[in-house]
């Protein structure tokens, strides 16, 4: 009885050591779950997303978005040239890399040298780009100047493109979310100049020249549909 009474209680003692090591296991395997899934999320689009959504420009998208700021208020907010580099923490030729492939959800609005206005053409441009919603959450206006002229005047010129392009969205559509749909930057002659490849877009100007200063003195407009 003695013996019998010895086994079973070194039995109940291993119980509760059993019980714990199978616990402790549990655990870790939930935490390599836990910390496996961000990194999944951020190397992989979910679903949802576009094939442009790659981890890289779902980056640069949650820092304009924070740093840069939405349009707020009757007031535009954005990145200007020197901000946008910091923000971007790329070269000018990677940042415009990002957004080749959304050649068919945007636009490019030109406007004539030194002007800031929209051109009839220009204003439906807009319409048309921003009309094409298509569920997305961000719209994206990236203003630009050709290299004429000082570098403060044409920071100035960029951004009151990027204004007049909201002007236009502000004045054509009755969007309670406009304000938190939009983010804005504008460049200067300083940073990420477009190339002449990007003369195959959906342009608001004559369409029969392109020359490297004309694509830049524009406004990049596009819905962007990635996934936060």
């Amino acid at each position: 009885m003695k013996a019998a009474s010895a086994a079973a209680g070194g039995v109940l003692l291993l119980i509760p050591a059993i019980l714990t090591a199978m616990w402790i296991k549990s655990a870790d395997a939930r935490l390599a779950e836990a910390s496996a899934t961000p990194t999944e999320q951020v190397a992989v689009a979910s679903a949802a997303d576009v094939g442009y959504c790659s981890p890289e420009l779902k980056k640069i998208l949650r820092r304009v978005l924070m740093s840069c700021g939405l349009v707020g208020g009757e007031t535009a907010r954005g990145c200007q040239p020197v901000q946008a580099k910091n923000v971007a923490t790329m070269s000018g030729n990677d940042f415009n890399a990002l957004f080749k492939p959304m050649k068919e959800r945007g636009g490019i609005i030109e406007f004539d040298k030194n002007k800031k206005e929209l051109s009839p053409g220009a204003a439906a441009l807009v319409d048309q780009v921003f009309a094409d919603q298509k569920g997305a959450s961000w719209f994206f206006v990236v203003a630009r100047a050709s290299p004429e002229g000082s570098v403060e005047h044409n920071r100035e010129l960029s951004k009151a493109r990027a204004e007049a392009v909201m002007a236009q969205l502000r004045a054509k559509f009755n969007d309670p979310d406009l304000d938190k749909e939009v983010g804005m930057l504008w460049l200067g002659e300083e940073f990420a100049q477009l190339e002449t490849e990007f003369c195959d877009w959906k342009r608001s100007g004559n369409g029969t020249t392109c020359t490297a200063d004309e694509i830049n003195r524009s406004a990049f407009i596009a819905w962007i549909d990635c996934q936060l």
